[in-house]
């Protein structure tokens, strides 16, 4: 295939993308969501399969939850396997107005709802971290995020643009699995 090429896909079936889930990944989400959205449809399996995709749909159309089901999904499935390693896995790109709320509602609290709902069944998981970085993190939390980095990386444009100057905080970009760019203008 031409790399240049814009190719458009199909969607996948319920039950297809439901397969790609780790069990107790796929009992949060139908725990809180009767069925995948078309957005999620289309756009769970590339990820998953680690191919690059441009997710484009209306405002409240899960196209956030969309990007972060497959990273959750793998993440979770390291933690479980206590595989999960001291490594920035994924990158997460947002002007400041949508992070605070795209953050908790896509990422936070699914991932502690995952975590909760594994502890119940006796599942022992490593704590997944997330790391937030704007203009307004202090000295203090970057230099602990460049000891250790977070497994999911949260950041705007701006604060990209210096950590990927910064040699300490680049060293733990070179192993990046996933970025996802969100809010395109």
């Amino acid at each position: 295939m031409d790399k240049n090429k814009i190719e458009f896909i199909e969607a996948r079936e319920s039950a297809d993308v439901k397969g790609m889930l780790h069990p107790i990944v796929a009992e949060w989400f139908f725990g809180k969501f009767k069925d995948f959205s078309l957005t999620q449809l289309y756009g769970v399996a590339p990820i998953n399969e680690r191919k690059n995709i441009l997710i484009s749909a209306p405002t409240g159309g899960t196209k956030t939850l969309t990007a972060f089901l497959s990273i959750l999904n793998y993440l979770v499935g390291l933690s479980l396997r206590n595989e999960l390693e001291d490594k920035i896995y994924a990158v997460y790109v947002s002007p400041l107005k949508a992070l605070s709320n795209d953050i908790y509602v896509n990422l936070e609290k699914p991932l502690t709802e995952i975590t909760e709902l594994a502890t119940l069944k006796g599942l022992k998981m490593q704590p997944i971290r997330v790391g937030l970085r704007t203009g307004d993190t202090t000295v203090s939390e970057r230099a602990k995020m460049a000891r250790k980095a977070p497994h999911i990386f949260v950041t705007t444009p701006e604060s990209l643009a210096i950590v990927l100057t910064t040699t300490k905080f680049s060293e733990n970009l070179r192993s990046l699995e996933f970025v996802i760019v969100d809010e395109i203008h």
